[in-house]
């Protein structure tokens, strides 16, 4: 049977398509938008194709919509780390750098490599996720409305301005963690994550809220590894032939969400996880340094998670789930 490839190439306010059927491209344009979408639906009908392999990029947040619309009608949907088709890109010695041609190459990509199916985040998981998010948001706003009233000239009405503004944030950010830790009560699968979350030793509520929403269903991963790797802390070497030895760092090609929710909850479990800790140790009797040590121990953090979350027992300090030793350590 033919396979039919449809490479989107996805921004704010419009999608470029690319169709790929019997080695021939078709191409269009529609709105990031339901109407665009409908749109979309229409003209593959005309084109008479029924089921086929959607691609596009993991482009901000911009994707999700059409991404989840495609998958309701039933086709497969897989969400690829731009870097990958980048570098597919640079493989193929394209010059040419347009939309048109990018949705062109993402088809291309699909049809030779055939990227794993996407699935939509579970209704109650996307709303922990949206909450979550919104915390964020709504916590950078007041901080820098803080660093305003620090700088900002002691005027009385531009003082008051400010601290009615902060005020403001504070209530908006007091009723956020309120839904969240209302809405992780009333599901019963969340609940049940959090309470083993917060028995390792270095993760607490908000960093429990923070880490469901990102990692989203820890079934997508077959190992720690695979975790780790979605989070960009599996190490990436630098060694070519006999000559070229460059120092061994953080892969990064991953979630940088996770990576900024592990920083310090991993340096508050390399005091007080005795797990962390005494891994911690061993590598500074090795002579590693601060930021090595760190790093590290983000990803033994993040080993310790996906193994209490797989087997649904809390954090216990006499069991050390396995974990990779290596010599080289990111820095």
């Amino acid at each position: 049977m033919e396979k039919v490839i449809l490479g989107i190439d996805i921004s704010k306010v419009k999608i470029d398509v690319a169709l790929l059927k019997a080695n021939k491209f078709y191409n269009n344009v529609f709105a990031n938008s339901e109407v665009g979408f409908n749109e979309l639906k229409e003209w593959l009908r005309k084109n008479e194709i029924e089921t086929l392999h959607v691609a596009m990029e993991a482009t901000g947040t911009y994707w999700e919509n059409v991404a989840e619309c495609l998958h309701k009608q039933g086709h497969i949907v897989s969400v690829i780390n731009p870097l990958a088709i980048s570098a597919y890109s640079a493989s193929k010695l394209n010059r040419n750098k347009t939309d048109k041609q990018d949705a062109k190459t993402i088809a291309s990509y699909c049809l030779s490599h055939n990227p794993v199916a996407w699935q939509p985040t579970e209704p109650k998981v996307a709303l922990l996720q949206a909450l979550v998010r919104r915390l964020e948001s709504l916590q950078i706003l007041q901080q820098e409305e803080k660093n305003r009233l620090e700088s900002a000239p002691k005027q009385a009405n531009v003082v008051k301005s400010l601290e009615e503004s902060i005020n403001f944030f504070q209530t908006q950010i007091d009723l956020m963690k309120k839904l969240i830790a209302e809405h992780i009560v009333n599901s019963p699968k969340l609940k049940s994550q959090k309470y083993l979350l917060v028995s390792i030793p270095g993760i607490a509520d908000t960093t429990a809220a923070n880490l469901m929403a990102e990692i989203v269903n820890i079934n997508n991963y077959e190992n720690a590894r695979q975790a780790a790797a979605y989070a960009g802390l599996t190490p990436q070497h630098r060694l070519s032939g006999s000559s070229v030895k460059g120092k061994t760092r953080l892969s990064k090609i991953g979630s940088s969400r996770l990576r900024k929710i592990l920083y310090f909850p991993a340096i508050s479990a390399k005091q007080h996880n005795p797990l962390v800790n005494a891994f911690a140790q061993r590598l500074s009797l090795n002579g590693k340094h601060t930021m090595v040590i760190i790093s590290a121990c983000m990803r033994k953090l993040l080993h310790i998670i996906f193994g209490v979350l797989k087997s649904g027992k809390p954090f216990d300090p006499n069991f050390s789930p396995p974990f990779s030793h290596n010599s080289s350590l990111p820095a």
